[in-house]
């Protein structure tokens, strides 16, 4: 027999798990980084530019209370003097240098530096010329006064009103931009997401592919194995029988018959010695158990009279040798029934008994054979200590559970309580189909 190597899977399943640990090590790296870049951007663009954004807003609100203060000041009509504008000239001034020294804070980092240096200077040029204004009007010059606010002040405020519209131009821009990266990084991510499970999933149906045919090959091989192991098996219950029954011929036959006529030539004699009276002796006692060890080996009566007949005459014997008591109960006949089966059937039903003799304790067993139209079921019963454990091991056990697969039956090994409580006991019930046609479809 072809000794079948099996190589086991451990490496490459170790491999593909080392390679589905990297890809998801390498994905969670990058979907990390995306998440990241995504905070980093929410952060530092999206949340700094609203702030500027409001900063810029509340810059323009000044730069319009400027305008409309500028315009009451220029205007003819107003019964207060210049001078008295000058403390909410002084409340918007701190103001927006307030806002402006936060802004510069807040301001995006792509505005250059002449950007902001820009909106710097003007604003100090804005007030530098204010001033001026305030030093005219408390010299007298009111209409000089308002002459420059018309030329000069106002067309400044007019130009950082541009320059702040111009920051919040940019601000917008620069949020459209980062809502537009932020939707890119959403949809990176979800496209990760995809190919990730697409990817894993490929991994699983490959690996599943590769289990399963890895197990349809072993299951193979184990199937091989089985076949020739059961083969195997039949060949050495087949050689068993074999042996048993041309022995127990040649001691039935030959030996039988020449210490049948030792004790006829003895008996014939006429001298009544008492010596040749115990030779007789022994011949018949020697007799009487190579009859016994021929029928034990293979009852001739079992190829000759069948199954039935050979249960009647083995179980008188097994209890004057063992001591133990046998009921026996039978079912239905047994006529026609297979010459293999019968001898599976007779030698379960002997280790079966043996077993009862060396192990259970019991004084007592029950013998059921049943002849239903398609099957047989034969019960061998104890009442003694039971199957101590699981009932798997042992010769006697595996030759049993053997035979039984030989003929394509089933066999059963259980224990159980006893109502008149004097043990546990084991019954060992076999089942075979009748039909020889069922054994041969199995090979």
């Amino acid at each position: 027999m072809p000794v079948v190597t099996i190589r086991p899977p451990t490496f490459r399943l170790l491999a593909g798990l080392a390679i589905t640990l990297l890809a998801v090590g390498v994905y969670a790296g990058y979907t990390i980084f995306q998440l990241r870049s995504l905070r980093e951007l929410q952060t530092r663009t999206i949340d700094r530019n609203r702030t500027d954004t409001l900063l810029l807003l509340r810059m323009q609100n000044g730069l319009n209370s400027l305008a409309l203060t500028m315009r009451d000041m220029v205007d003819s009509e107003e019964p207060y003097p210049l001078t008295a504008w000058q403390p909410q000239f002084q409340r918007i001034r701190g103001d927006l240098e307030d806002v402006l020294t936060r802004e510069e804070k807040f301001s995006l980092a792509d505005r250059t530096p002449g950007q902001r240096r820009y909106l710097t200077e003007s604003f100090r040029q804005f007030w530098d010329a204010l001033d001026r204004v305030f030093d005219l009007t408390r010299s007298g010059q009111n209409e000089e006064a308002r002459t420059r606010i018309r030329m000069s002040l106002q067309a400044r405020q007019a130009s950082l009103s541009t320059a702040v519209s111009r920051l919040l131009i940019a601000n917008n821009e620069s949020e459209q931009a980062a809502a537009a990266r932020t939707r890119e990084l959403y949809s990176g991510a979800e496209r990760n997401v995809y190919i990730f499970l697409a990817a894993m999933m490929v991994v699983i149906v490959l690996t599943s592919l590769y289990l399963v045919q890895y197990n349809r090959g072993l299951f193979k091989r184990v199937a091989t194995l089985s076949e020739r192991r059961s083969e195997l098996a039949q060949q050495l219950i087949s050689i068993q029988e074999s042996t048993f029954r041309s022995i127990s011929l040649e001691l039935h036959d030959d030996i039988g018959q020449i210490l049948t006529a030792i004790g006829v030539m003895l008996q014939r004699t006429d001298r009544k010695a008492g010596d040749l009276m115990e030779i007789r002796e022994i011949v018949q006692t020697t007799l009487e158990k190579v009859r016994s060890l021929s029928h034990a080996l293979h009852p001739m009566v079992l190829d000759e009279e069948g199954l039935e007949s050979a249960v009647d005459a083995y179980l008188p014997a097994f209890e004057k040798q063992t001591g133990i008591e046998v009921r026996y109960e039978k079912t239905g006949e047994g006529h026609n029934l297979d010459r293999e089966l019968s001898i599976h059937l007779y030698r379960v039903m002997q280790e079966a008994l043996n077993n009862v003799a060396r192990h259970s304790n019991s004084r007592s067993a029950a013998v059921r054979l049943s002849f239903l139209p398609e099957a047989v079921v034969l019960e061998v019963q104890d009442q003694g200590i039971g199957f101590q454990g699981k009932p798997t091991h042992g010769l006697g056990l595996v030759s049993m559970r053997e035979r039984v697969e030989l003929v394509n039956g089933t066999i059963e090994f259980t224990s159980g309580e006893f109502t008149n409580g004097e043990g546990v006991g084991a019954l060992v019930r076999v089942t075979v189909p009748r039909a020889r046609e069922a054994a041969d479809a199995r090979t």
